[in-house]
């Protein structure tokens, strides 16, 4: 069992990835954002906090 269960961050896009490097445009579409202000909700794991960490420029994290 994860130690985090129940643990989640709210992720919402906030500027746009065109112009960006490609590994960090794959960051966001890896966060499962699309548009400008989607948020999405997603667990609290390293792995997510790396990529939110990545491209924290282009979002906005709430915890």
């Amino acid at each position: 069992m994860a130690k985090s269960a129940g643990k989640t961050l709210k992720v919402t896009l906030v500027r746009s990835p065109i112009g960006t490097k490609q590994p960090h445009r794959a960051c966001v579409r890896g966060l499962g954002l699309r548009k400008i202000r989607q948020t999405v909700e997603l667990p609290d794991t390293p792995t997510v906090r790396g990529m939110i960490r990545t491209v924290a420029y282009l979002v906005k994290c709430e915890g």
